[in-house]
């Protein structure tokens, strides 16, 4: 996929199919590139990972959203091919690459998918249609998802004899279990809205008309929190796997005490 041409009505904030609006305390990013069904190319993964670099500090929620009927059709085909996206390595020429520089690569993919989990912000992915392959992991980058009803989860990776390398595999276990992300991944199956909620990987489905709505309504229930508590929470509930349960009882007694002292006017 190559690049837009230069369009003087462009947004200063739209790039390689990634739009940037950013409103007080909220940042929204839209996949714009809809007659393509939003296929992702590393250009748009630079975009990506730029938009995440150039959020300022008063952004306390961001929400991931995707113009027309499919959230992403997954990445470009034609890196699959002998003539690839000019400008981008096609998958031939990855896997002759050193190591070290494939998997330079590959990580500079991920800073896309990687950002929406930073701990000074809360992410909300609104999925229609089909989020395939890399749009799924996509979806699982942000911190809560709200689906349409037409939406459809796919894992493609391993059915083209590939694996999932854009930073999903951790969330989608977290999510739904090792069992069944395992079936989810090998199987590359479809998982549609009703059964992702029901296992944990959606936090609610609507019908399509209302999605952007339902997205903007849980945006702002997380805005009304206090940011430095909201903060506090998330940190204590991403840690929680990690630590015993005294250990985690111990985390909160911590931070509760920083909350306090905070509220209090006390400094540390």
């Amino acid at each position: 996929m190559t690049a837009p041409a230069t369009d003087p009505q462009t947004p200063s904030g739209e790039q390689d199919g990634v739009r940037l609006e950013i409103d007080g305390e909220l940042a929204v990013v839209t996949l714009c590139q809809p007659k393509r069904r939003n296929a992702q190319s590393p250009a748009m993964w630079r975009a990506l990972a730029a938009a995440g670099r150039e959020l300022p500090g008063t952004v306390r929620v961001v929400l991931l959203r995707a113009e027309g009927v499919s959230f992403s059709a997954g990445l470009d085909r034609a890196m699959f091919t002998a003539e690839g996206i000019p400008g981008e390595p096609n998958f031939l020429q990855l896997a002759a690459a050193e190591d070290k520089d494939l998997d330079d690569t590959i990580a500079s993919y991920q800073e896309a998918f990687t950002w929406w989990r930073r701990p000074d912000l809360i992410s909300v992915a609104a999925v229609q249609g089909h989020a395939v392959g890399a749009g799924f992991q996509l979806a699982l980058g942000c911190d809560l998802r709200v689906v349409a009803d037409d939406v459809q989860f796919a894992m493609k990776e391993t059915s083209l004899g590939l694996v999932p390398d854009l930073a999903g595999t951790k969330p989608l276990t977290d999510l739904v279990g090792y069992a069944r992300a395992l079936e989810i991944c090998v199987t590359g199956r479809w998982v549609g809205a009703e059964e992702s909620v029901a296992i944990g990987l959606a936090n609610l489905a609507v019908p399509g008309a209302e999605l952007d709505a339902a997205a903007r309504d849980l945006a702002a229930a997380l805005l009304a929190a206090p940011r430095g508590a909201a903060i506090e929470t998330k940190a204590l509930l991403q840690g929680a796997s990690g630590r015993s349960f005294e250990e985690q009882r111990s985390a909160e007694r911590v931070a509760q005490a920083r909350r306090l002292r905070d509220l209090a006017g006390i400094g540390d």
